[in-house]
């Protein structure tokens, strides 16, 4: 029967046989991945054009070595080859590491560096400003992941009412460069956006390459609409990054940049009403203040005060226009009397009253006054006071004028 091992067992055996049969070690390859821990110990992976092989170098030895590496870097390190069980994977630990010339990738991109910033791809005279206030912002980053979410969440929280457009792109390996400088010209074709984040995670150099490829630095530097590189993170570099209006170090911050207006807008307008609501409340105050030693009946007393006065004068000419009014009656009332006296003593009947009757022609019922003015024998009416007379005229008797 064929023998059976446990993970355990036939790891220590390649572990057994891999550093036994190898000694001290050197190695010469491109510094990929570095990630350089908090402890001081230093982790990359070397490569060439075929293979990876992981390498780590302990504090003890890192200490004076630290300036060497170098993303991109083509270095050769002196150490032992060694297994690493807890992950079954292989790496050389190195006591020593030394610069062996320019990495190929480093090297190329200096090249299409500097033959971009002579054709003035990188030129300050090209950079546009960012809008102040943008209302839509683009972005152009693989369709999931932490930098979408980042972005979003960012933007949600600082500038709510910014709409947000994502334009999904590879951003890493084949292909990756023609999908990003295919995502920002349909962008600029569209009008998508008033300001462009273009931008990923961090990387290795050659994870990162699609960003300095020739294709996506002239779109960004094509672009009419503002661009923002976030392009890996603080210690990350892509030719993107020169041609673009902005480099940022990682897209949340590209995200912060875009909306640090609204921000600050945000802000002043709570400062504003802060302020306002503070000095209403002061004005209130104020008033309250001076409005303080005014109770209803202060208030009422005071408003007695004003109409006291006022009330007196129309109370004294009411008065004095009654008693005009009396004035005026009784002596209108004393005319009337006199009026009626002389009516009464000028009135046929008070006449009468005194023995005077009134004696008119019966036929014709014209007052005699001369006894010439009536025939002998002709019929006369007297009236009385009380009473009427009829008599005959028999002699007419004629008086001296």
């Amino acid at each position: 029967m064929e023998k059976q091992y446990t993970v355990s067992e036939i790891t220590e055996l390649i572990k057994t046989a891999l550093e036994g049969n190898f000694g001290e070690i050197a190695v010469e390859g491109e510094v990929s991945n570095y990630r350089p821990s908090s402890a001081g110990h230093l982790y990359f992976s070397l490569k060439d054009s075929f293979a990876v092989i992981s390498c780590v170098m302990f504090k003890g030895k890192a200490v004076s070595r630290k300036n060497v590496i170098k993303e991109g870097a083509l270095v050769r390190v002196r150490g032992r080859l060694s297994v690493y069980p807890p992950r079954g994977g292989y790496q050389i630990v190195c006591d020593d590491i030394e610069a062996a010339g320019e990495g190929n990738i480093l090297l190329m991109l200096e090249k299409r560096k500097r033959a971009f910033a002579e054709e003035g791809l990188f030129d300050e005279s090209r950079k546009k400003p960012l809008p102040r206030f943008p209302g839509t912002v683009a972005v152009i980053t693989a369709k999931t992941g932490a930098v979408i979410h980042d972005i979003i969440t960012t933007l949600g929280r600082r500038a709510p009412g910014v709409r947000i457009v994502v334009l999904p792109a590879t951003v890493q390996g084949e292909g990756a460069a023609k999908t990003i400088a295919s995502r920002i010209r349909q962008a600029n074709a569209w009008g998508l956006g008033d300001v462009l984040i273009v931008g990923r995670g961090g990387g290795s150099v050659e994870d990162l390459l699609p960003f300095s490829e020739e294709i996506v630095v002239r779109a960004v530097a094509e672009s009419k609409i503002p661009i923002v590189s976030a392009v890996g993170h603080d210690t990350d570099w892509a030719l993107c990054d020169y041609a673009a209006d902005l480099r940022v170090p990682t897209p949340t911050a590209a995200a912060e940049l875009v909306s640090e207006s609204w921000l600050d807008m945000i802000g002043n307008l709570r400062s504003f009403r802060e302020n306002l609501v503070d000095m209403i409340y002061a004005k209130l105050d104020r008033v309250k203040l001076f409005a303080k030693p005014f109770s209803r009946e202060e208030l009422e007393f005071r408003f007695r005060l004003i109409v006291q006065p006022r009330a007196q004068r129309f109370d004294d000419a009411k008065d004095a226009l009654a008693q005009n009014m009396r004035a005026r009656i009784a002596e209108i009332r004393r005319r009337a009397e006199l009026v009626k006296t002389a009516l009464e003593s000028a009135s046929p009947l008070a006449i009468m009253e005194r023995g005077y009757a009134l004696v008119t022609v019966k036929t014709t019922g014209k007052i005699l006054r001369n006894a010439a003015a009536v025939e002998t024998g002709e019929t006369i009416a007297i009236r009385l006071l009380r009473g009427r007379l009829e008599a005959q005229v028999l002699e007419h008797i004629q008086e001296p004028a």
